[in-house]
């Protein structure tokens, strides 16, 4: 297994586009980073009213509160904002700035650039073999099929970690290149305090969540380029979920269906934010639904790939 892997990696990274791909997200990283640099130009020197911003939405929050409105996941949501911004305003304790280093860290936006190349990865990574007729040279060898297909999805896996390392190193050189401290302290409450939280520990984290979303839709691509044998029809219907997955969860909102379905629970980002598609699910449930999709996924790419007649 260890070898097929191996030469699984080495034949993924001897391709072109490979390369390409990777050196496309540096440049795309790089060119946002500059894009928000010009922003913060643009701002010039204004003056900082964190005090007044905090104050207002302190004030929105309490009278959403005193309305009864809010329910679930959204009333907890709002508590614990009142909760930090009431500490804000006693400890003089700002927020992180919109445009500066530490927020660049704090919440790394590589997750949408990695996903978008690892699904092409992954609808090509079997579908190429069809389409180059170098499928039936690769099942003459003594090896199982299903042992072909783990090595192949699991190179897919470490293509999307890497590239996710890679997003997340030039995100932080260009935090530190381009951008100054910016100051301030991001807060969260636990176990009932508000507690300080570590810029690096978050990062990672959202790091961590947005992989989760790389794992799922490049499973689906790889499911479908082993299907159907497309890597056009794998990326497309990739691609597709990825960008209408939110659109459908907000037509099917008031149906109890709209738990279950994948595209709910996609972004795991969403639990380190204040907006969230559903107020009745929570992290454990959305992790427990993406694996039972990520497990048929699995089974329908091993069963068709093992079975398949490749002489038809």
């Amino acid at each position: 297994m260890l070898k097929l892997l191996q030469n699984e990696w080495m034949k993924l990274w001897s391709k072109k586009g490979t390369w390409i791909m990777a050196g496309l997200m540096v440049i795309l990283i790089l060119g946002l980073a500059g894009i928000m640099k010009w922003s913060e130009s643009l701002a010039g020197d204004e003056p900082d009213n964190w005090k007044a911003a905090v104050q207002g939405e302190l004030e929105g929050d309490k009278a959403s509160l005193e309305s009864g409105l809010l329910k679930g996941e959204s009333k907890r949501l709002a508590e614990e904002r009142v909760m930090v911004n009431d500490y804000r305003l006693a400890n003089d304790t700002a927020p992180l700035q919109d445009i500066s280093r530490e927020m660049m860290i704090y919440d790394p936006s590589v997750g949408s650039i990695a996903l978008l190349l690892t699904v092409i990865v992954a609808a090509g990574i079997v579908a190429s073999e069809f389409s180059q007729g170098t499928i039936k040279m690769l099942l003459t060898r003594p090896v199982k099929r299903w042992k072909i297909m783990t090595s192949k999805y699991i190179a897919v896996l470490l293509f999307g970690i890497l590239l996710m390392l890679i997003g997340f190193a030039v995100t932080i050189l260009s935090a530190y290149v381009l951008f100054s401290p910016g100051g301030g302290q991001a807060l969260a409450v636990s176990g009932g305090k508000v507690v300080e939280v570590s810029v690096w520990s978050h990062g990672l984290y959202m790091l961590l969540l947005s992989f989760a979303n790389v794992i799922i839709t490049a499973t689906f691509a790889f499911m479908i380029g082993s299907v159907f044998r497309s890597n056009g029809m794998a990326i497309g219907l990739s691609l597709f979920i990825y960008f209408t997955g939110s659109i459908v969860v907000a037509l099917l909102s008031r149906f109890e269906i709209v738990k279950y379905l994948l595209f709910t629970h996609m972004d795991l980002t969403m639990y380190e934010t204040d907006f969230r598609l559903n107020d009745d699910i929570t992290l454990p449930f959305s992790l427990a639904v993406l694996a039972v999709y990520l497990v048929i996924f699995l089974i329908v790419s091993y069963s068709v790939f093992t079975k398949r007649d490749i002489t038809a």
